[in-house]
């Protein structure tokens, strides 16, 4: 029997209000895709304490970084606030800091989604646009205020892991954001922009690490079945290597 990766994720707070408890969920979509990627889906609550969440990393083969309709705190990362700003609670940032570092420290394979996208950058040295509108010179429109279905074109870096994955062809993807990377944190390269030229995927630059950050959202309703193949990328990443001596002693006995 084969053992599938297990796969860590975290998932959206909202704190105690005056009519309701305080609330944890996930989109269906994130534990689904994994699913039906071969591995195991384990959500992780956030954990306060560093040493409850390193035990926790030490039982996954790989992370995804999940997104949220909400926005990182554009303070914590030396910007203003803007009208547009909806900012995520302040326990749900702090444990997606703490664990996309303890991730990049540990090397574990990582992918990162939509706003993980962001905060992984930002972990990792990078900066983000506040608001593609005012921070972009004749931005394309990245998120519809009415529909929740707006696509835009990908265009792919030669060479890169995201043409690995993609292939040849104009590739569509969904888009809902306003923030977006910036300057791009040394650890990655540029694996796909749009048109006006935001990167919408980068991917690490050393082979000692796994870790493919993407603004669009593959495990959404709304992805092409192509986009599946990011997440067959991540689980490929996430397996245990063979050890040589017994892939030679399965050879023989084969």
């Amino acid at each position: 029997m084969t053992t599938k990766p297990i796969i860590g994720m975290n998932c959206d707070f909202r704190p105690a209000r005056k009519d309701a408890t305080a609330l944890s969920w996930i989109n269906t979509g994130y534990y689904d895709t994994i699913t039906a990627g071969g591995g195991i889906p384990l959500i992780a609550p956030p954990y306060a304490d560093d040493n409850d969440l390193k035990q926790f990393l030490n039982m996954v083969d790989g992370i995804v970084l999940t997104g949220c309709k909400l926005d990182l705190d554009p303070v914590a990362i030396g910007l203003e606030k803007h009208p547009a700003t909806r900012q995520m609670p302040n326990r749900r940032e702090d444990f997606d800091r703490r664990l996309a570092k303890m991730a990049y420290d540990l090397k574990i394979p990582v992918l990162a989604i939509g706003s993980g996208m962001q905060l992984m950058n930002v972990i990792c040295g990078g900066t983000l646009f506040n608001d593609l509108q005012e921070g972009v010179a004749r931005p394309l429109q990245h998120r519809d205020s009415v529909e929740s279905t707006l696509r835009h074109v990908l265009e792919i870096v030669p060479g890169t892991r995201m043409d690995d994955i993609y292939g040849p062809g104009e590739i569509r993807v969904n888009s809902d954001h306003h923030m977006a990377v910036d300057q791009l944190a040394a650890p990655f390269k540029v694996g796909a922009t749009t048109p006006d030229g935001i990167i919408e995927a980068y991917e690490t630059i050393s082979d000692d690490w796994f870790c493919l950050g993407v603004q669009f959202h593959p495990e959404s309703d709304s992805a092409s079945a192509l986009d599946m193949q990011v997440i067959e990328a991540f689980m490929e990443s996430c397996k245990e290597p063979v050890p040589e001596f017994l892939s030679f002693t399965q050879g023989r006995a084969a």
